[in-house]
């Protein structure tokens, strides 16, 4: 019987520590991480964002907050770990080692007379005839007539001071790790023991994995369907204008599955004429064009009145099982949008270039659907005065709105982009060159915030800023690199630029002093609010190139830069190869690869120029857009053109 107790102790003891091991240090490095965390304000604060209450954290938000699933199980193993303190030091207390001085009463080494004395004591308390608890007489029998007679008997009581027990010297026990029920199997209980066993720790977990895997199975890491992507794919066109992105967009697999019902039909009726206007309809053919419209499949007829329906502001009037759509239409929005820009900038031509004018775009319809509000360049501008003069005595403006107007503008990022083209070791670029592209990426805000959330009071979910970087050639519609950028980690942004710097400083075969220098300049940087975007391409052909980096933001309207700069690339001189291109030629000495910028000109960009863009602003800021060129780089401020920067 103690045999067995001491077992399920141990088992215990062991599933005790196994839990112990992982989920102390987990609980100090998440409490550290917590306390050592600044509570900032990265929302946007004006009363319009306030009264949306997606940043409002209620008691229920709160408790959702805290209910993720790390959180939940930290705390209940926790309390698992607590029970089992509690269980084994209850065994404990059960299962004593046999003390019979302890037992008596008396200290070590006490004379026959003192045990006599206590033995008769604990008689009148404990012995059957006096007390008839059963209890009593159990502890009576087991634990004071064993330690009378234990210190009594000479040849006992000589064991016991000698080897600790009265029976004299005991062999070695050793226990094994395990329930007590799993010691004591026998017959049936056995089979039933061992189905079990094979029940829950093999066929419980593949059927999860089977049912996990099936479902997984339809959707990618960012929990976009493989149908949508293919269907993004298919008609993903090179020429695709913004006013066709909706019609791809759309057509999302998560789209055409949500539910049309017969009780939406008169809802959608009323809603195609509030928007018919956005609708792109051909009004010398209207009637046609009705027709035509409303042939589409359902889901699309649905899922694009609902979306224009934000566009306009028209959701109001949406009836509760529209609204719920037209939620998770929007919930599932940015995600599609995301992996819509990654298909249109997926190379595609045999030189390895994606598209700038479906990429471009695609960014528009994501600010639109975002933020949809008119850009505010020209109130960032203004000194304070005249911007309160403006807003308040010409547009009648009360002081709240006024206000609200300010801390919106506080919010707006001025993002500037310094970059430069190389090659890792050479002097200059020639065919076929593996050539790397560095660009710090800087962003500033009034407020002094890096990491933030935009301003978007019309859209119900938080939604995170991201920028796109695409180097490009607008004139050829060729994206030739592309990386989405983010500001709200800066941590990751720290450990990627960090490693980045060493990996390009042990390159270039710089000592440990010059790498610790660039590596710190390079952290200091991303403190500050600056990004590092790295990228590959390979060299195209001979000559000269005009390309263009463009800097979008997928959530606000108007910050959107772009840096304008020459990339020669010379023939072929070089002995062998760099990169994955095989070349034949003469061997020659290396050329410069990059020329410097002899005079500033616009780029040739009208041809894909965007329907939402301004040919005014454009105008007005011509020859103001272009970074300064030297050596392959080139520097963007906050002054460079907008392209998609303003309203329909």
């Amino acid at each position: 019987m103690a045999a067995a107790e001491e077992n399920t102790s141990l088992f215990l003891i062991f599933i005790l520590t196994m839990i112990a091991l992982p989920l102390v240090p987990y609980t100090i490095m998440r409490l550290c991480r917590a306390a050592s965390e600044k509570a900032k304000t990265i929302h946007c604060r004006c009363s319009g964002c306030h009264r949306s209450g997606k940043y409002r954290k209620s008691i229920y938000k709160r408790i959702s907050n805290f209910s993720t699933c790390s959180n939940l199980t930290i705390v209940l193993l926790w309390i698992v770990m607590i029970f089992l303190v509690y269980y084994i030091k209850h065994l404990s207390r059960e299962v004593q080692v046999f003390e019979p001085f302890s037992i008596l009463g008396l200290e070590s080494g006490a004379s026959e007379s003192e045990i006599k004395k206590s033995y008769r004591r604990l008689s009148i308390q404990y012995h059957p005839d006096k007390n008839p608890d059963p209890e009593a007489h159990k502890y009576f029998v087991e634990y004071i007539s064993k330690a009378y007679q234990a210190l009594t008997d000479p040849i006992s009581r000589e064991n016991y001071e000698k080897y600790g027990h009265p029976d004299g010297r005991q062999g070695l026990q050793m226990g094994i790790a395990l329930p007590k029920f799993l010691l004591n199997i026998d017959g049936a209980s056995g089979g039933i023991m061992l189905l079990g066993i094979v029940g829950f720790c093999i066929l419980l977990p593949l059927m999860i994995a089977v049912i996990y895997l099936s479902r997984s199975s339809k959707y990618t890491g960012n929990y976009v369907m493989h149908q949508t992507l293919s269907t993004y794919y298919y008609f993903m066109k090179p020429s695709l204008a913004p006013s066709k992105v909706m019609d791809v967009f759309i057509k999302a697999a998560e789209y055409m599955e949500m539910p049309v019902r017969r009780s939406d039909d008169e809802p959608l009726q009323k809603l195609f004429v509030a928007v018919r206007s956005e609708l792109n309809l051909d009004l010398k053919n209207i009637k046609t064009e009705q027709a035509k419209f409303w042939k589409q499949h359902p889901s699309l007829v649905k899922m694009e009145l609902l979306i224009q329906a934000h566009l306009t502001r028209e959701s109001f009037a949406l009836t509760p099982a529209l609204l719920k759509d037209y939620r998770h239409m929007l919930e599932l929005a940015p995600r599609l949008l995301e992996e819509l820009v990654k298909i249109a900038v997926l190379p595609r031509n045999p030189h390895g270039f994606g598209w700038l004018r479906p990429a471009t775009g695609v960014i528009e319809l994501s600010q639109n659907i975002i933020q949809k509000i008119r850009a505010f360049q020209e109130l960032c501008d203004m000194t304070l005065e005249d911007r309160a003069t403006l807003l308040i005595q010409v547009a009648g403006l009360s002081e709240e709105q006024a206000h609200d107007v300010e801390l919106v503008l506080e919010m707006i990022p001025s993002i500037e982009v310094d970059i430069k083209c190389e090659t890792e070791g050479e002097d200059g670029i020639q065919e076929g060159d593996v050539v790397t592209m560095y660009a710090w990426v800087s962003l500033q805000r009034r407020n002094g915030l890096t990491a933030a959330l935009p301003h978007c009071p019309n859209f119900p979910f938080h939604k995170e800023e991201n920028f796109w970087l695409l180097l490009a050639d607008a004139a050829s519609n060729d994206v030739w690199l592309s990386q989405k950028v983010s500001f709200m980690d800066e941590a990751t942004a720290i450990t990627a630029a960090s490693k980045a710097i060493q990996e390009t400083q042990e390159a270039l075969g710089a000592g440990a002093k010059d790498i610790g220098i660039a590596v710190r300049e390079a952290v200091d940087k991303v403190k500050k609010g600056s990004r590092l975007v790295m990228g590959k391409f390979q060299a195209p052909a001979e000559g000269t190139h005009n390309l263009t980096s463009f800097c979008l933001c997928d959530a606000w309207i108007g910050c959107d830069t772009k840096t304008s700069f020459k990339l020669k690339v010379l023939k072929r001189s070089r002995a062998g190869t760099r990169g994955h291109v095989p070349e034949e030629g003469p061997v020659a000495a290396a050329e410069d690869g990059i020329e410097e910028e002899e005079e500033e000109e616009e780029e040739e960009y009208d041809d894909y120029e965007s329907e939402y863009s301004d040919d005014e602003e454009d105008e007005k800021n011509k020859g103001k857009g272009k970074g300064k060129v030297a050596n392959g780089a080139a520097h963007q401020g906050a002054d460079s053109d907008i392209d998609s920067g303003s309203d329909e």
